[in-house]
């Protein structure tokens, strides 16, 4: 496999539940760190959304690795935002058998 080119700086960021003043609670997300990345494309289509059409975009996101359970590993659920971009991670995995890279499968999504 060659190796990948760590060229974009994005932030990891995980939900937190915030209170919204009224006794209730919304999810608001804290960063975690600032990791670099190679951002490559995978696919792309467009669907409905809850208010009107939304482009969906599905992202591969290689970062260096870190041990399980380290707090700038990432995890399904979290996200990693680049500028104003922001990537929901759905699952993570290893690059390859040398263990030093992570792989981020997102998906990207923006009101069309």
């Amino acid at each position: 496999m060659r190796r990948p080119r760590l060229n974009r700086a994005v932030t990891l960021e995980t939900p937190q539940a915030v209170s919204d003043g009224m006794g209730g609670l919304s999810e608001g997300w804290t960063p975690l760190g600032t990791l670099w990345a190679e951002v490559r494309a995978r696919s792309g289509r467009v669907t409905d959304g809850e208010a009107g059409a939304l482009s969906r975009s599905s992202m591969r996101i290689t970062v260096r690795a870190a041990a399980m359970g380290a707090p700038d590993r990432p995890q399904a659920g979290q996200r990693l935002r680049s500028g104003a971009r922001v990537f929901l991670i759905d699952a993570v995995t290893e690059y390859d058998a040398t263990g030093r890279y992570l792989t981020c499968f997102a998906r990207e999504e923006v009101a069309a």
